[in-house]
C-alpha cells in the first residue's frame, strides 16, 4: 500500500515539475515549442493548434499520468526496496539514476534520432527532456525516502 500511495505522490511531483519544465516562459520551454515547429507560426497559427489540441487534452494529460505512474511505481519500488534491504540512501539514488541512464536516456534519444528535426534544436531537446526525466525521478526518489 505504501508503494502505491508513494508512486501516485510522485506523479504529482512528476506533473508539478512537468507544468514548470515545459512552460512557455523557461528556456526547456522555448526549446520544446522550437521543437514543436511553434516558432514557425504565427501568433494566429499557435493559438489555432492550440484550439484543435484542447479536445484531446484530457487524453493525453491521462495518458501522460499513466506514464508517470510507471515511472514513479518504478522509482518508489527501487527506493523503498534497497532502504529496507540495508543499501544506504546515496547507493539506492545511484540504482535510480543507473536505471535512467540505461533506460531513459536511449530512449528519449532513440525517439530524436528519428524525429527528423534540424540537429541543433534536437540536441537541445534530448539534453532538456533527459535532464526533466532526472530531475523528476531523483525527486520521488527523495520524497521515497522520507517514509521508508
Amino acid at each position: 500500500m505504501t508503494i502505491l500511495l508513494l508512486s501516485l505522490a510522485g506523479v504529482v511531483l512528476s506533473i508539478v515539475v512537468g507544468t514548470f519544465w515545459y512552460s512557455p516562459n523557461t528556456p526547456m520551454g522555448k526549446a520544446h515549442m522550437r521543437f514543436l515547429g511553434f516558432d514557425k507560426l504565427t501568433p494566429d497559427e499557435q493559438q489555432q493548434k492550440i484550439e484543435e489540441a484542447k479536445p484531446q487534452m484530457f487524453k493525453i494529460y491521462a495518458a501522460q499520468m499513466a506514464l508517470s505512474l510507471l515511472t514513479s511505481v518504478a522509482t518508489v519500488f527501487i527506493m523503498s526496496m534497497s532502504i529496507q534491504n540495508g543499501v544506504t540512501v546515496p547507493l539506492a539514488l545511484g540504482f535510480v539514476v543507473f536505471n535512467w541512464l540505461c533506460f531513459m536516456v536511449p530512449v528519449v534519444g532513440g525517439q530524436l534520432l528519428w524525429a527528423n528535426v534540424e540537429g541543433s534544436v534536437a540536441l537541445r531537446k534530448f539534453f532538456s527532456d533527459i535532464t526533466h526525466h532526472l530531475v523528476s525521478i531523483l525527486l520521488i526518489a527523495l520524497f521515497t525516502t522520507l517514509f521508508v
